[in-house]
């Protein structure tokens, strides 16, 4: 039996790696969860699976989990920054499913990583910030970092038993978002609402904010680019309205090999933590003749400057992914807020990252170092920016509301 703890239960990928999980309860059993506010789903997914421990991001939350278990419960409730990076370093776990909300999730993982447990990645805020000082430490700990995102997922699939210096190339496909057909002219009224309605996925506020302006792409880039050691250059972008190719590796004698599936998260998080094995999922399978045309198109950089802004910030290397990742974690933010254009998230990305000097040592602590100054810097544009003009008419009623994972309670245990 393989014992998982999932960082971000109460989001996408943890909800479906739960039902995952319940599919096959011979194989798995869940010594950790760690939500952020959502208690009454997290209380749902204690009382089913009985995790040893769990942590939500702060001392109230925290008292009122333990309110809603009662006396009986057996499961230790954790707190703030330091309780998640506890549960993420729980001993006798197999396995930890990294799937926090951006940059919250980095120090949890590598906590994870520190102690010797295998890292199920969905958070690619990991790989984007620190990717190399994580995987030096995933090295000298021996521990496998396997990836959860869809993209990388199939890629890893499309690498297996093939000699590296054989490829020639990766290609990520993108769904091109809510967006891609619609003119430029028309990106600046774009409201939250019509941004968190992806055609294909079901996902979380920021990701889906993210695949809207094609930063998700981006940030991917950089992902892929720390996890199979390949140089920004040979990476490649194809927009793929129908998710039906989640990825491609063209090698040196023009074979291209590609994983094809229907677009459910569940089938990348089943590969990730049962591999090398494959579990029955029972999902329906891949009818291509239904599926019709599959569409390939090249990606619009002008109208989507995001993926060009997070090559700038991989050539760059250092600290520079780290601060393009807090800059747009701010203007998504305050997008969502309706303090922000949707257009004006790139600009905050950019402009934030050409403020940012050269030079230094690249550390854990240059790098969330980098992520503070990264966040108040667009902060201060975010208000300035406001303060011009108000940023578009507002839409009827609230955008929905959604699950942050970020963190700012540096508390640890309540019980």
């Amino acid at each position: 039996m393989k014992t998982l703890s999932i960082l971000g239960s109460t989001g996408s990928i943890g909800t479906n790696a739960l039902d995952v999980i319940a599919r096959d309860e011979a194989e798995f059993s869940v010594a950790g969860l760690a939500g952020h506010s959502n208690i009454e789903l997290l209380r749902k997914q204690i009382e089913r699976f009985r995790p040893k421990a769990a942590a939500v991001a702060d001392e109230e939350k925290a008292a009122a989990l333990v309110d809603m278990l009662g006396s009986s419960s057996r499961t230790s409730v954790l707190f703030g920054e330091e309780g998640y990076r506890e549960l993420a370093a729980l001993k006798d776990v197999d396995m930890v499913i990294s799937a926090m909300s951006g940059a919250a999730g980095l120090l949890p993982t590598m906590a994870a990583v520190e102690a010797g447990s295998d890292v199920a990645l969905a958070n690619k805020e990991t790989m984007v910030m620190a990717g190399d000082l994580v995987l030096e430490k995933a090295r000298s700990r021996g521990v496998r970092i396997l990836p959860v995102d869809s993209e990388h997922s199939a890629i890893f699939q499309c690498l297996e038993g093939h000699p590296r210096r054989g490829v020639r190339k990766l290609v990520l496909t993108a769904s091109g978002g809510p967006f891609f057909r619609r003119d430029a002219a028309d990106l600046e009224a774009v409201t939250p609402r019509e941004a968190l309605r992806h055609p294909n996925w079901r996902m979380g506020s920021k990701i889906t904010i993210d695949s809207a302006t094609m930063m998700n792409k981006g940030l991917e880039i950089i992902e892929a680019m720390h996890l199979f050691s390949m140089d920004v250059d040979l990476i490649d972008v194809v927009i793929h309205p129908e998710s039906i190719v989640h990825s491609m590796v063209v090698y040196r004698d023009g074979s291209v090999l590609a994983q094809m599936g229907i677009p459910d998260m569940r089938i990348p998080i089943a590969y990730a933590i049962s591999y090398p094995e494959r579990m029955d999922l029972a999902l329906p399978e891949l009818d291509l003749s239904a599926a019709g045309a599959l569409t390939f198109l090249s990606p619009d950089y002008e109208k989507f400057p995001c993926m060009r802004i997070a090559g700038e910030a991989a050539r760059r290397g250092g600290t520079a992914p780290a601060v393009l990742n807090a800059a747009n974690e701010i203007a998504v933010e305050a997008f969502l807020a309706e303090r922000l254009r949707f257009t004006d998230i790139p600009v905050i990305a950019e402009e934030t990252l050409r403020a940012l000097e050269r030079g230094g040592t690249f550390s854990m602590k240059a790098v969330l170092a980098a992520d503070r100054w990264a966040r108040d810097h667009a902060k201060k544009r975010v208000d300035t920016m406001q303060k011009a003009g108000p940023p578009r008419t507002k839409e009827s009623g609230p955008a929905p509301a959604r699950e942050s994972n970020n963190n700012k309670d540096s508390g640890r245990k309540i019980q």
